[in-house]
């Protein structure tokens, strides 16, 4: 709610015209206007700000005889609202599915945009995530168990250097390294997406390999910061009296390792992947936009350029649902791993 209230505002309040995006900057006033007017925009912005937050809920208020109302212009999602009750003489109540409203630009429903773009970057973030992760988790035990060494030193510098990269410099460094120097060798491409469509057959194909490079360089940032965090964790760990209670037992230095320490280490560990995985959805726009994937990132990207509200304030949502959906199901998984969380 209150992410989608300032990126309403923010667009209300610039300089730029929406029609003029639309038709371009040589148009007629008259032109203009009637676009404005398709669009809602010839109202004043607390009436379409109420309008915007009315088409979002599932119950809603609405002018049943007034063509100016969104949610009538839109005839794929009127079929499927239930009219629950009157409110007066012209205004009922329904309940529907959540309105998006459409594309500015192309007119297409925002809804079906994100439903297309947003698995592939699920799936570029989720790739991201678990290369980081295990990578970041194997790296952190073998720092942790060995601080101070030869191995540690390096792992260290290695994992702040990465911190310190912004992906999309990450991006361009290794798309031009490895996909325009090195490509003949290992075949990949700068751009493209995991499915690609052949123009002569219309046959589609699965092209894991195009998302090598982007998963790479999302990852990088991921990686870092979980070998610092399992690090620092593993080896506040170790100090614990029941880890040398554990040895005085006479396990083994990897069950000790493996089947004691790790399990609790990784707490703060699983906190940071979490928030590692909802940053990634949310900014993989740059890599995206880079590497020619078409998700979420390349949609806003484009969206921004035009000031599409629609569909900037649509992928902001989905992001922001995403964001809450992953920390409840930290929590949840904090009560697996730790046994003395324990769900109310």
């Amino acid at each position: 709610m209150g992410v989608i209230t300032l990126v309403f505002f923010l667009f209300a309040l610039l300089p730029a015209d929406p029609a003029r995006m639309v038709l371009g900057q040589r148009s007629d006033e008259q032109s203009l206007e009637m676009v404005r007017k398709d669009l809602g925009l010839d109202q004043p912005v607390w009436k379409q700000y109420v309008k915007y937050l009315n088409d979002l809920s599932p119950l809603s208020v609405h002018e049943v005889n007034d063509p100016q109302d969104f949610f009538y212009l839109d005839e794929d999602i009127y079929p499927s609202a239930k009219k629950l009750f009157d409110a007066g003489k012209s205004r009922a109540v329904f309940l529907k599915t959540p309105y998006l409203r459409r594309s500015f630009q192309s007119r297409q429903r925002v809804g079906a945009i994100l439903i297309q773009a947003l698995p592939n970057t699920f799936i570029l973030a989720l790739a991201s995530i678990i290369l980081g992760s295990l990578l970041g988790i194997f790296f952190g035990v073998i720092s942790g168990i060995r601080p101070n060494s030869y191995i540690d030193r390096v792992l260290i510098f290695i994992s702040t250097l990465g911190m310190s990269v912004p992906s999309f410099f990450a991006a361009i460094l290794i798309g031009w390294v490895f996909a325009y120097l090195l490509g003949p060798i290992t075949g990949l491409n700068i751009t493209g997406n995991i499915t690609e469509i052949n123009d002569l057959t219309a046959e589609t194909r699965l092209q894991l390999k195009n998302l090598v490079l982007p998963a790479i360089t999302l990852g990088i940032r991921p990686l870092a910061v979980v070998t610092q965090l399992t690090r620092n964790s593993l080896m506040q760990v170790m100090k614990q009296d029941y880890i040398r209670t554990a040895r005085a037992k006479g396990l083994s230095e990897a069950k000790v390792v493996f089947r004691h320490a790790l399990r609790n280490a990784l707490n703060p560990v699983i906190t940071s992947i979490s928030g590692w995985f909802a940053s990634l959805m949310a900014g993989v726009v740059f890599v995206e936009y880079i590497f020619g994937w078409k998700g979420l990132g390349n949609i806003l990207v484009q969206a921004l350029n035009n000031l599409d509200v629609p569909v900037v304030s649509g992928c902001i949502l989905i992001i922001s649902i995403i964001f809450v959906l992953i920390n409840i199901g930290v929590d949840i998984m904090y009560s697996v791993l730790d046994p003395k969380v324990r769900l109310s």
